[in-house]
């Protein structure tokens, strides 16, 4: 298991006690100068603040103390997924299904890595995307290197809808 994963799974269920999701963890940088980043939403949908973030750093850096996932010094960054967001679970190709999304694959699919286009859901394990030029793929979930959102004028409208200022 990864050092990521370990993370996840130690801090998953502290998480949903306290109302959030876990979106992702990533640990980037150099040992001694690394940082681990820990991505969570809210499990009502309703958009993050600062003092979620500063609630879930609180919470968290206890239980990372005592486990001691990470050799040497790291700095914790907790963060919201953000409008234009990461898709990196399966709900999340669903949740975000008929918005505008860009994908990249490990391998080419159909000659090619790079996807961007209408997001269709996921059938099975395979997420399901139209692209630019009205052609349907379908891309394993554990092929994905990268998969985001993309900021446009629905997705904004969206942000703004489900924060009640539109």
């Amino acid at each position: 298991m990864s050092t990521e994963a370990s993370i996840a799974a130690l801090i998953e269920e502290p998480l949903k006690a306290m109302g959030y999701d876990l979106v992702r963890v990533q640990l980037s940088g150099a040992a001694g100068r690394a940082t681990l980043q820990v991505m969570a939403e809210r499990v009502d949908e309703v958009a993050m603040t600062i003092d979620d973030c500063t609630e879930i750093s609180r919470a968290l850096s206890p239980i990372l103390d005592v486990s001691d996932p990470i050799a040497g010094a790291y700095s914790l960054e907790v963060s919201s997924p953000g409008i234009d967001r990461p898709l990196v679970r399966p709900k999340d190709f669903e949740r975000w299904s008929g918005f505008e999304a860009k994908l990249e694959t490990k391998a080419p699919v159909s000659g090619r890595k790079r996807f961007k286009g209408l997001l269709l859901g996921l059938d099975g394990d395979e997420v399901k995307i139209r692209d630019e030029a009205g052609v349907d793929f379908s891309l394993p979930i554990s092929g994905l290197a990268k998969a985001k959102l993309v900021l446009n004028d629905a997705l904004i409208k969206h942000a703004m809808q489900q924060q009640g200022t539109l």
